[in-house]
Formats: C-alpha cells, structure tokens, sequence
C-alpha cells in the first residue's frame, strides 16, 4: 500500500514540475518589458478580435418620441357616439408584414360571454391616446359590431369595416 501511495506522490510531483516549467518558459525573463519585445511578437490568440464573414451588420436605431407613438394592444375602443366596443386584443397582418385588422374582445361583463370580432384597421380612429385611459374610436356602430361573426385563429377572417373602405386581401402564392 505504501508502495502505491509513493508511486501517486511521485507522479503528482513530477506532473506539476513539468506544468511549471512550461509556464516559465511561456512568460519573459523578469525585467524584460513590452517594449523591449521583438517587433514581430504576435498578441495571444485569446485577445484577437475574430470577425466571422456573415456577420449580420449593427442594427439601425430610430427613436420615436415618448408623445409620437402609443401601443394598442389592450386599448379601450368606442364608438364614435361614445358606446363601449371592447378593447383591442391582436393585431392581424398580411404576409407582407401590413396591418390589415384588429382583434376586438366585444361583448360580455368581465370576460364573461364576450367573443373576438375583427374590425378593419382603416375603421379606426387613433385622434388623442396620449395615455393608456385614452381609447380608440371605431367608425362602426354597436349593433353592427354586434352582427360581426365571432374570430377564430385559423379559420378564414372576416372583417368588419366601415362602409367602403374595405380592400380584398389577395392570395398571395
């Protein structure tokens, strides 16, 4: 057993010798300064700045004023005789990207008996929402909301608009 023991002792010096010796010879000579070092010393690989050839390029930055743009994700509408339409829940794009319509959770008493209809983006009217008490007015009537079939993810969309200012949204192949 001691055999053993002397064996992994004699191991575990000779190890770390070989370790420091490396690292000595790895450092310069005591005294010696950068700048004194060879003109071609290349830096350590680690403090080389690697660039990979499809790096994306920085992004662009725009800043919009805190009283130039306002979220409506949750916004009260109304209408435009000051009737509660509900308040916005999505907001529904084309594939290219264009707002087309907005999910409005219409209807019921606290979540209760309340349904999503979809209401043409042009039907909306965003004049002052300075603040988030502030609502949307819709350029539709209560009863006609209220006719509007109810939106369902996933099935065809039919959208509720303000009397021509409807365009067909295009297949797009």
């Amino acid at each position: 057993m001691r055999g053993i023991a002397a064996l992994i002792l004699g191991t575990a010096v000779v190890a770390s010798l070989a370790v420091a010796t490396v690292r000595a010879a790895d450092e310069p000579p005591v005294g010696q300064s950068e700048a004194h070092a060879p003109a071609t010393a290349q830096p350590p690989a680690s403090t080389v700045a690697v660039t990979p050839k499809d790096a994306a390029p920085p992004p662009s930055v725009t800043i919009i004023g805190a009283s130039e743009a306002h979220g409506v994700l949750g916004r009260d509408v109304r209408s435009a005789a000051g009737e509660d339409m509900g308040r916005i829940v999505d907001v529904i794009v084309d594939r290219t990207g264009h707002v087309r319509a907005a999910a409005i959770d219409f209807g019921g008493f606290l979540g209760v008996g309340s349904r999503k209809i979809v209401v043409d983006w042009n039907a909306l009217r965003f004049g002052k929402i300075a603040n988030k008490k502030d609502s949307i007015t819709l350029e539709l009537t209560k009863a006609q909301v209220a006719a509007a079939p109810e939106y369902k993810e996933d099935t065809p969309i039919v959208v509720l608009g303000a009397s021509g200012s409807l365009q067909p949204l295009q297949a797009i192949q």
